[in-house]
């Protein structure tokens, strides 16, 4: 039986987290209209009607820091004790990208510690800034450090850019917002040379990688304009940006994805539902599209290819069939 489909781009909503973030002032979080419903149930229902295996689960926008370190290292921990224990009580069917409190980099670092020594995750989660400091900020150098030592999966998730009241025209920031603040954060990896720096980090950009397919060439030519020239330049942009993964959530079909693949190789992506934020009717439809897609190539299909490349990505993720 063929193995189910492994969704590295779905998240969870414990009913402590929703509270704090609430009273923390994020009733409208990036400018929705309210927090969506979440339960084991009903994720599990929505994995077994669409022939999901396994969900990666990870903490989206705003994560964990809402301007406190000391609250955000123990929501942190809170929420990451608590995906550990979903993960083992329902061995198999979810994984785990642990959020970590940006950007306190000593909290971040003894949570990373923690996690990986206590927790077995399959990741992490970074937003794409945290309180303005973009994931290029060489403030964040020791993080990627050790995450680059520890060979980690590295799922990006983007929030509200620091602008969003004025480039948000009061419309939710997901729509646009999202898919820009994506590029911003991926070019300044790019441009900083971290990822050149970390080469065993294992990158995941959402959404068919935002806006970067179509900038990629305009990021390459605009690096090697700026770079001193007695700096050795980073590796060429478009090289950089090829070797990082790409998730299908959201609008993948008829668009993004051809978009994409012009970019990057097929064994680059990767399935993503972004449920709950997603409502389970939208991800239905979305899963639908993926399935009616012309495949990728002649004997294959979109489920095979990304359940392959996510497990080489996760060898260590039980091989669910679907249900």
């Amino acid at each position: 039986m063929t193995n189910g489909l492994i969704d590295v781009h779905a998240h969870h909503l414990p009913d402590f987290y929703v509270e704090q973030a609430t009273a923390a002032g994020h009733a409208h979080p990036d400018g929705m209209g309210g927090w969506p419903s979440w339960s084991v149930r009903d994720h599990l229902e929505l994995m077994d009607r669409n022939g999901i295996g396994t969900a990666m689960l990870s903490l989206s926008s705003p994560g964990v820091h809402f301007g406190d370190d000391k609250a955000a290292r123990l929501l942190a921990r809170r929420v990451n004790e608590y995906t550990a224990e979903l993960a083992r009580d329902h061995r198999g069917r979810f994984g785990t990208f642990v959020s970590l409190p940006l950007p306190d980099v000593d909290g971040t670092l003894e949570e990373i510690a923690f996690a990986y020594d206590q927790l077995a995750p399959d990741g992490v989660v970074l937003l794409t800034h945290t309180h303005g400091v973009y994931l290029g900020d060489g403030r964040l150098e020791p993080v990627f450090a050790e995450l680059n030592r520890r060979g980690a999966v590295v799922f990006l998730h983007p929030t509200s850019p620091v602008c969003w009241e004025q480039s948000a025209l009061d419309r939710p920031r997901p729509m646009v917002e999202y898919i820009f603040d994506t590029a911003r954060t991926v070019t300044d990896l790019v441009m900083a040379g971290v990822l050149t720096r970390h080469p065993d980090l294992r990158v995941i950009v959402p959404h068919c990688g935002g806006a970067i397919p179509v900038l990629a060439d305009r990021i390459n030519e605009f690096m090697h304009l700026f770079v001193p020239s007695q700096e050795a330049p980073p590796r060429d942009a478009v090289q950089q940006l090829r070797s990082l993964h790409y998730d299908m959530a959201g609008t993948a079909f008829p668009r993004q994805v051809p978009a994409l693949l012009k970019l990057v190789d097929p064994d680059r992506v990767l399935f993503g539902s972004d449920y709950c934020w997603t409502p389970a009717p939208l991800a239905d439809a979305h899963i639908a599209a993926i399935d009616t897609a012309a495949p990728p190539a002649e004997g294959t299909t979109w489920r095979s290819l990304t359940t392959a490349n996510a497990l080489r990505l996760f060898p260590q993720a039980p091989q669910v069939p679907p249900r």
